[in-house]
């Protein structure tokens, strides 16, 4: 499988469909030391970035079960040094001095900060987090936190603490999927409370995309865990069925990251769009279904071929349907991510494809690119 010859594919496919698209990737990471197995280089991260022609990211260090003090002074040096638009999110842990450590890093440089309540296990009612928000509001300062798997519900927590704190961008980070239920409400009062998009179930983007402002939703892949070119296809073609202009697509994938590294005010991109009434495709449902199955087993080291066997053989649709070169396209990405079983690297290789290809079963009222597929032999 050739994953970079995919990723330019669908990248210039992206560019096609929304003029003047550049590409800022507001949830990166380096690290090496996360007990999950996961990790990224420096020079890692530089390359997903110039593989999607990226004007910048956001970055921050991954967990570091002994501290954040190295970790924070390695992000900040080679968002200094890069030549590719980084910024630096210093990362602390509430309990261990956090507020100190968040100004000697800014003091360095850093220019956002990053909470993660699941890996560090604290509640965003920690007199700590207080300080932290208290310190983000004084400077302007983006405030980003993971509110994906894993957690309790943080939202009426950051409710509150956005609304008190009105000049601190609070980011929710993986969708507020734990919150995604009601704070879309609350989030159309309150400018200030933003999401990132580094999550892959077409429902839920599809449902922040049409429930929440989209100058309060900013483009993100999750890097190492998501690949920034393929995730921004992917995620493009979602806000384009979901209804977004050209103009707001474009305030999504950079223009409001860009603003908030800037310190800026984030730019007003239109209200919520609200839900879309869209027939179901059932044909597509089904591939759809199987891909994610596939996705879950894979996530979660067990079996997948077998589903992802399915979703190849539910591809096998007649050619007069209107959507065969739709399932032609998915047909394509499930072969290029054939080796889901083979060891870890290769596993996490087939995981953009595969997410490309759940988005791709989730918008077919947008435009496929008119250009052939790359050799997936």
């Amino acid at each position: 499988m050739d994953t970079e010859a995919l990723s330019a594919h669908w990248l210039r496919a992206t560019r096609a469909l929304v003029p003047g698209l550049a590409l800022f990737d507001a949830h990166t990471h380096i690290g090496a030391n996360d007990p999950d197995g996961f990790s990224q280089s420096p020079q890692q991260l530089r390359e997903t970035l110039l593989e999607a022609e990226a004007v910048g990211c956001f970055v921050f260090p991954m967990h570091e079960p002994e501290g954040y003090r190295a970790a924070n002074d390695m992000v900040i040096e080679l968002a200094a040094q890069a030549d590719c638009g980084m910024v630096a999110f210093c990362r602390v842990a509430p309990g261990r001095e956090a507020p100190a450590e968040a100004r000697r890093a800014l003091r360095r440089g850093a220019r956002g900060i990053k909470l993660h309540p699941r890996a560090e296990r604290f509640t965003l009612d920690h007199p700590e987090v207080r300080e932290l928000f208290e310190l983000a509001d004084e400077r302007s300062l983006p405030l980003l936190i993971h509110a994906g798997r894993g957690i309790p519900a943080l939202g009426e927590h950051v409710v509150r603490l956005a609304a008190r704190f009105p000049n601190a961008p609070v980011i929710l980070a993986h969708a507020g999927v734990c919150d995604l239920a009601w704070i879309w409400r609350a989030a159309r009062e309150l400018p200030n409370l933003l999401f990132d998009s580094s999550w892959w179930i077409p429902a839920d983007l599809s449902a922040l995309m049409q429930l929440v402002p989209p100058g309060q939703i900013l483009f993100a892949s999750d890097a190492p865990y998501g690949r920034t070119a393929l995730t921004a296809a992917a995620q493009v073609r979602l806000a384009l069925q979901a209804g977004w202009s050209d103009a707001q697509v474009r305030a999504f994938s950079s223009e409001q990251s860009l603003r908030l590294a800037a310190g800026q005010p984030p730019l007003v991109a239109g209200a919520a769009l609200g839900e879309r009434d869209q027939p179901q495709r059932l044909l597509l449902a089904r591939v759809g279904a199987l891909i994610q199955s596939g996705i879950y087993a894979l996530l979660r080291g067990g079996e997948s071929a077998e589903a992802l066997a399915l979703a190849e053989l539910a591809c096998a649709v007649p050619d007069e349907l209107d959507d065969a070169p739709l399932f032609n396209a998915l047909r394509a990405l499930l072969e290029a991510a054939r080796g889901a079983e083979a060891p870890t690297p290769q596993r996490r290789g087939a995981l953009g494809p595969l997410i490309l290809a759940l988005a791709l079963s989730a918008t077919p009222d947008v435009p496929l690119p008119l250009v052939a597929l790359p050799d997936q032999a």
